[in-house]
């Protein structure tokens, strides 16, 4: 799916996000706000991995999000 469509969809998409990554808050995804860099550097913050671990478990998440 892509980003913009997600980011459009955002209220929608923070639910399976949460279901996702756990650890994010609902104010971690408020100042997110839909920009995909500030979501990838949120879970390498709470989950403490690399950015492209990170960034490779958003890649894979978009996939599965419809």
């Amino acid at each position: 799916m892509n980003w913009d469509t997600i980011a459009g969809n955002w209220k929608q998409a923070t639910g399976k996000l949460k279901e996702e990554w756990g650890d994010l808050t609902d104010d971690d995804l408020t100042r997110i706000a839909g920009k995909r860099d500030q979501l990838v550097g949120r879970i390498q913050e709470r989950y403490g991995i690399a950015k492209d671990e990170a960034e490779r478990q958003v890649k894979d998440w978009e996939r599965r999000y419809h």
